[in-house]
């Protein structure tokens, strides 16, 4: 997937890595295995975010990098920031924020890159709109960030279009990336403006959560009705219902990029399989119509 004009490329499907630090076993021999496991079946793009694992999985991720240096060659870094945790390593913080100055963003970008052993990042995103924001600042610090080459392209998550206009307008750069919640359960994007808005100003789509954070496949209502269809889907494709889902997002015109999280790595070594999965226009509304127990309108 190419990002605008920018000259980086995204592979179709993005592994998140906002469980590694969840994960039993974070050694560097762990990590290269799920790092080896998605490079093998073409999904080159990693999703990080300085916040994620309580400020911890990147520099889980980024000792692997270091042992084998050859690996960021072969792979695309994505990284957020301006969400501020309450957390341990910030002992002094009284209450989670959102920062967007320019400082914030770039000791973010620093620590980031130090994190990961890499001298650039191909993608930065500002997590979320901070309703405090500068827009100037914030994207006189984001321009200055690719004038610099420390990044390669620029973005943002969790943005409506009044959002994101705001802060382009400030921008000599394009930002070229929203990436926001979508999934079977989380379909409001589709018609609430936003995914439209993202086309009419050329922001790609990343889809964190595109199983609704295992939701998908629980007792709800909703997960009751997909389930069987989600099941025959999987049966006549020779897959499973969880890359079926997948397939719904991708089947997309939009060329919605799924941001797929898991520290199994049997379940990352079939993730590429989603890309298989054919959903014409017929079924991708019969799986809408069963999550939402109605037809369209």
């Amino acid at each position: 997937m190419q990002l605008g004009n920018t000259g980086v490329e995204f592979s179709r499907l993005v592994y998140g890595v906002w469980r590694l630090a969840d994960d039993a076993d974070t050694s560097v021999a762990n990590v290269r295995a799920k790092i080896d496991t998605c490079l093998e079946q073409g999904i080159t793009t990693f999703d990080h975010a300085d916040i994620y694992g309580d400020y911890r999985c990147e520099a889980l991720f980024g000792q692997a990098l270091a042992a084998d240096p050859t690996l960021r060659q072969q792979m695309q870094l994505v990284s957020k920031c301006d969400i501020a945790l309450v957390s341990d390593t910030f002992p002094g913080r009284r209450v989670k924020y959102y920062d967007t100055s320019a400082a914030y963003i770039r000791n973010s970008v620093d620590t980031s890159l130090a994190n990961l052993h890499s001298e650039q990042l191909d993608l930065l995103l500002i997590h979320r709109p901070d309703p405090f924001m500068d827009a100037a600042e914030t994207g006189a610090a984001l321009d200055a960030l690719v004038d610099s080459g420390k990044v390669r392209a620029l973005g943002v998550s969790n943005f409506m279009h009044w959002d994101w206009r705001l802060l382009q307008q400030h921008m000599k750069h394009r930002l070229v990336v929203n990436q926001i919640e979508m999934n079977l359960l989380q379909r409001e994007a589709f018609t609430d403006g936003t995914l439209a808005s993202m086309q009419l100003d050329g922001l790609a789509a990343m889809a964190w959560s595109p199983l609704a954070g295992g939701a998908l496949f629980g007792d709800s209502p909703a997960a009751q009705r997909l389930r069987p269809l989600l099941r025959r889907l999987a049966e006549q494709n020779n897959s499973s219902p969880d890359l079926v889902a997948l397939a719904w997002l991708m089947s997309h015109p939009a060329g919605i990029m799924p941001v797929v999280g898991t520290n199994n790595i049997e379940r990352v070594r079939a993730l590429s399989g989603a890309c298989d999965i054919r959903i014409d226009r017929e079924t991708w509304f019969e799986l809408w119509s069963a999550a939402s127990g109605q037809e369209v309108p």
